[in-house]
């Protein structure tokens, strides 16, 4: 098993059916159904819009501190199985708030997990969900400034077209301003475009799935020579249908153009598994090879936030 970091992972998108309804027999939260093959049957999509109407249906029955340390201390686990040594993970408190869930409980729960992990390096990047608006993400970030000491970035997810990178500038300005790392989704649903602005007008370190990137020359041209991570996720792009079979995907093509692409999991639960899944689908059926899975592994520790010493050690694990 190949040591990676996991840098485009959703902590709400690990919620598996299992913790749902134990969650929500918990905080007396009614499911449309407690049967645990009828709620992963539902986890079938169409689209992104499809995927999130589920998604957001389901994050009720996060309520407590407790939840939030249960479901994060989940996925490190499973993390750790996968041979993740470094995870900077994506949570989304616009959505905890609409909830009426106080911030100092999901800060407390998320990062009491992080305290307690032991076998992963992690960090946590507080997203905004660019459906709501730029209003709503600079009243959010001015909200969690308190904890500024829990968070090492700010990302920017949910429905990508409508919704471009450059409504979003005051507070990506404002996140540099706390010397905060930047990434942000594009190119998943919304074209080049929409990475040329995450680059120019958002000043992002890393590009959250891109794979659109790809049908732009002139973009490729400046993600390889910058050396631009993008954190792609192929199980995520073939279950919202943005390929249509992992065979169509165009990540051979990146590592063919030298791009510091990397793999990752997205919302596991949901898309059919974890990153390990990820490299097994990505062996199985694109036929990637030894070399390139290595590169892909080694691809991931250039691309976090971590000191260069520690990156370099981890790289060193990787044999191909």
């Amino acid at each position: 098993m190949l040591p990676t970091a996991e840098l485009h992972i959703h902590i709400e998108g690990t919620l598996e059916p299992e913790m749902l309804v134990r969650l929500a027999a918990r905080n007396g939260v009614k499911l449309p159904t407690t049967d645990i093959d009828e709620l992963r049957a539902r986890y079938r999509f169409t689209d992104l819009q499809s995927f999130l109407d589920l998604y957001y249906a389901n994050l009720p029955v996060l309520r407590t501190e407790q939840d939030f340390y249960d479901l994060t201390s989940a996925y490190l686990a499973r993390a750790a199985q996968a041979g993740v040594r470094r995870a900077e993970i994506f949570f989304d408190p616009q959505t905890h708030l609409r909830n009426g869930v106080p911030l100092e409980a999901v800060f407390a729960g998320l990062s009491g997990a992080l305290d307690d992990a032991r076998d992963i390096s992690t960090d946590l990047i507080l997203c905004f969900l660019r459906d709501l608006g730029a209003d709503a993400a600079e009243e959010t970030f001015r909200a969690a400034l308190p904890f500024r000491d829990r968070f090492i970035g700010v990302g920017l997810d949910s429905a990508e077209v409508g919704h471009p990178p450059s409504l979003f500038r005051e507070v990506y300005r404002m996140a540099a301003a706390e010397g905060l790392h930047r990434v942000a989704h594009a190119g998943e649903e919304g074209g080049p475009d929409y990475v040329w602005e995450a680059l120019d007008v958002l000043g992002v370190e890393r590009i959250d799935h891109g794979i659109r990137a790809m049908e732009d020359a002139k973009l490729v041209r400046r993600l390889r020579e910058e050396q631009v991570p993008l954190t792609v996720c192929p199980l995520s792009n073939v279950a919202l249908r943005v390929v249509g079979e992992l065979a169509d995907h165009v990540l051979p093509a990146m590592l063919d153009e030298g791009l510091l692409v990397c793999v990752n999991s997205d919302d596991p639960a949901y898309f059919g598994g974890y990153v390990d899944d990820n490299f097994a689908a990505l062996r199985s059926e694109l036929g990637l090879d030894d070399q390139q899975l290595a590169t892909l592994a080694r691809n991931s520790f250039d691309a976090c936030f971590a000191p260069a010493e520690q990156k370099a050690r981890w790289k060193a694990e990787v044999t191909a």
